[in-house]
């Protein structure tokens, strides 16, 4: 097991502006529409179209973009839930969104902006936004990671990782009133079992000002049995103990603040967020390159390569994925690997259409 590089992810989810968080999830959404706002302007300006469409195109984009994810999550994920909580459909910040529903919006939204705005077809439209589309998706993936979300199963690999932020902000949403701070510090050492190695970490709460040693015993032990009590897949960080204790060591008064250390063994999951975004950008360095030839004039391939690339490579990495909502469990392919399924269909599709239709000139 040497040759593992164990990622221990702890940074947060975003930067403190005073009362003020500027999440790093919405910085590259958001990033997504912006750059792909310039390349489209590349786009159109290369085409001979106006650049007074661009800002259109980027309002459709927007709306369909947001629209599209947010009900696609509500029904293809968890209709069950909000078809009886309606009025939480529209709290977006609270997270919830589904990339095959943005897909079937944007869809949509190019299809009412190309027959409304530039009188071209739609196709002709779609094969320019997916090429920005595939940038975005690669930005939204980091941003998932940043948020320690949509993460692999549990596994040893080249680059495991260990979301330490996770049960960082689960003790702390619980108990801020007695805990000041969580530190995880890798000691470069693995327990190995069986079937897993589990990287061994020193683990350190640091509690409020006034909290004494019996207090301290009480709330480490408590906190050991909540982190472990955690489902497998929400599970990050193990707490061994020792005749239902944990043993710990202590420094510190309760007139300064005392603080406890002990050792947690991290969970290695497969950084799946990191994968897609990797493959993303490679398919967007592809859809670049074949406009860059000139695919744009066989209307639908960049479409259908689209489709078919994004669509098969995401199918393939669900497999690594832990499952997402409880509907998934027990099914022999998950809800995104199904929802993939037609549109690579589609994409191969508009591929072999493309190829045998003559090149626009």
């Amino acid at each position: 097991m040497q040759d593992l590089i164990t990622i221990t992810w702890d940074m947060g989810k975003g930067i403190p502006l005073g009362s003020f968080t500027l999440r790093f999830y919405q910085l590259l959404f958001a990033s997504g529409f912006i750059l792909g706002y310039f390349l489209m302007r590349r786009f159109f300006r290369r085409e001979g179209l106006p650049d007074e469409l661009l800002d259109k195109l980027l309002t459709y984009m927007v709306i369909s973009t947001i629209v599209g994810a947010r009900l696609g999550h509500v029904f293809f994920y968890q209709w069950d839930y909000y078809s009886t909580h309606p009025g939480d459909i529209l709290k977006v910040w609270e997270g919830g969104l589904a990339s095959h529903g943005a897909a079937i919006a944007i869809i949509i939204g190019m299809y009412l902006f190309s027959k409304r705005e530039t009188g071209k077809s739609t196709l002709y439209i779609l094969d320019k936004v997916v090429v920005t589309v595939a940038l975005a998706g690669c930005l939204i993936r980091l941003g998932n990671f940043f948020n320690s979300e949509i993460y692999g199963q549990k596994a040893n690999s080249m680059i495991e990782t260990v979301y330490t932020d996770l049960p960082r902000q689960a003790i702390l949403r619980y108990w801020d009133e007695e805990v000041e701070d969580i530190r995880f510090s890798f000691e470069d050492e693995y327990l190995h079992s069986d079937s897993i190695s589990y990287p061994i970490y020193s683990m350190e709460i640091d509690f409020k000002k006034g909290i004494d040693e019996t207090k301290t015993r009480e709330l480490v032990d408590r906190h050991a049995y909540y982190l472990n009590g955690f489902p497998d897949d929400d599970r990050n960080i193990l707490i061994p103990l020792t005749d239902r204790s944990v043993a710990y060591g202590l420094k510190g008064t309760a007139e300064t603040g005392l603080t406890a250390s002990f050792t947690a063994y991290g969970i290695p999951r497969h950084p799946t967020q990191l994968i897609e975004s990797l493959g993303y950008l490679l398919i967007f360095a592809l859809l670049y390159s074949m406009y860059q030839k000139g695919a744009w004039k066989k209307e639908g391939l960049l479409f259908g390569a689209f489709l078919l690339t994004v669509f098969g490579f995401r199918f393939v990495v669900e497999f690594l994925k832990v499952v997402q909502v409880d509907a998934e469990k027990g099914m022999n392919y998950n809800l995104g690997q199904s929802l993939s399924i037609p549109l690579v269909l589609a994409g191969t599709f508009f591929i072999v259409r493309a190829l045998r239709k003559p090149a626009a000139t």
